[in-house]
């Protein structure tokens, strides 16, 4: 099938790509960074305050909006961007990741995977059909496969069995897509290619989902214990048995050096729910690296995060300010913290993709990274 992605630039020293992804809802300019909106909100932030941030495109989380409040009724009121009031593209995870992160609360099967609802107790299952219902009845401009994340370490023959189901699921999701119109409608499925640690079953993995020419790609699976050495080194190994011209996710990452270091790998896609996390425990970032602002000696200081920085609680509160509201426990600092961090990701993205339109992104995130990774406070 056409691809809906199209390369503009290379970096002529790494894998890096400047590209464009057209969507039913707009154009996705990469590489990008995807804020997380699990429960169709990200937290403590508006969707009016994520336009402002210029956020490109967000996601959503199946297997939560299926729960809750389920994906009929999301249907019934208009759709995902009409419910959450988001009229820019949306991702929606397949719920392949609960079965690693619900590792207790689940019995994975050959037709799917048999959840106890970590809300009431009920038995709620997710099939390749069942997944691909409910990301048509939110209206996703991009869905993801059903798939089986196993966890880290794991045996060969465990991961293998993975790989093996989470490609006959990926078929079969694609068949549904095409069979309901999805795909006919402008929407987009992506594949998911697993392996764990095992180079040879990703490699395997990515041609098997490769010969059925998905609009996209993702590196799943990574993120889930492995020391960053080891993650990097399968993103990388991941990256060339996967199509030049198709966008490629790494789902569930990073840190800003980590994304940095995989756009140099050729990945255009990521997301994380680290910019909010870590707000709310009072945490944000600088280019010398993440502050915690409960430390004393941010008590009496005027100054704003990050000098320069352009986001709402840099141009207007002091971290002086921010550490009250912190140590407070007052609610107006999940909201300020979220903004900057936030900004932070979309802005490292932007000049990201403003360096690879100019020349230069190899040296220059190199030197970014070394500068971030100098310490913080």
């Amino acid at each position: 099938m056409p691809s809906p992605f199209q390369v503009t630039n290379r970096d002529p020293q790494t894998r890096a790509r400047r590209g464009v992804l057209q969507t039913r809802h707009g154009v996705v300019q990469t590489p990008v960074f995807m804020p997380v909106g699990t429960q169709a909100t990200v937290k403590a932030v508006t969707p009016a305050q994520l336009e402002d941030l210029s956020a490109q495109i967000i996601l959503g989380n199946t297997y939560h909006l299926h729960l809750r409040p389920g994906s009929a009724l999301i249907r019934d009121l208009g759709g995902l961007h009409k419910f959450m009031g988001w009229n820019k593209p949306i991702l929606t995870d397949s719920g392949g990741f609960q079965v690693f992160s619900l590792a207790k609360l689940r019995k994975i099967s050959a037709g799917g995977i048999a959840f106890q609802s970590h809300l009431t107790g009920e038995e709620v299952f997710l099939g390749p059909r069942e997944a691909m219902e409910a990301q048509w009845n939110f209206g996703s401009d991009i869905a993801m496969v059903l798939d089986e994340c196993p966890p880290y370490p794991c045996d060969g023959d465990t991961c293998r069995a993975a790989v093996e189901r989470s490609i006959r699921w990926a078929g079969e999701c694609l068949d549904l897509s095409r069979e309901s119109g999805f795909l006919d409608r402008g929407h987009h499925v992506f594949a998911i290619v697993q392996g764990s640690n095992f180079a040879e079953l990703r490699r395997e993995c990515a041609e098997a989902l490769r010969g059925m020419d998905f609009p996209g790609y993702a590196i799943g699976g990574v993120s889930v214990g492995e020391p960053e050495e080891e993650m990097l080194f399968q993103v990388g190994a991941t990256v060339p048995h996967l199509p030049e011209e198709k966008p490629r996710y790494a789902m569930g990452l990073g840190t800003p050096p980590q994304m940095l270091k995989m756009v140099a790998l050729g990945v255009d896609m990521f997301d994380c729910v680290m910019p909010t996390r870590v707000a709310r425990h009072g945490t944000v970032f600088t280019p010398e690296g993440p502050l915690n602002l409960r430390n004393e000696r941010h008590r009496a200081d005027a100054g704003p995060i990050q000098e320069g920085c352009g986001c709402y609680a840099c141009r207007h509160f002091s971290r002086a300010y921010l550490r009250h509201l912190v140590t407070a426990g007052e609610m107006l600092a999940s909201t300020l913290l979220s903004l900057h961090n936030l900004h932070f990701f979309l802005d490292l993205m932007a000049v990201a993709r403003a360096r690879l339109e100019t020349g230069g992104y190899a040296d220059w995130h190199r030197s970014w990274i070394s500068r971030y990774e100098s310490g913080g406070g």
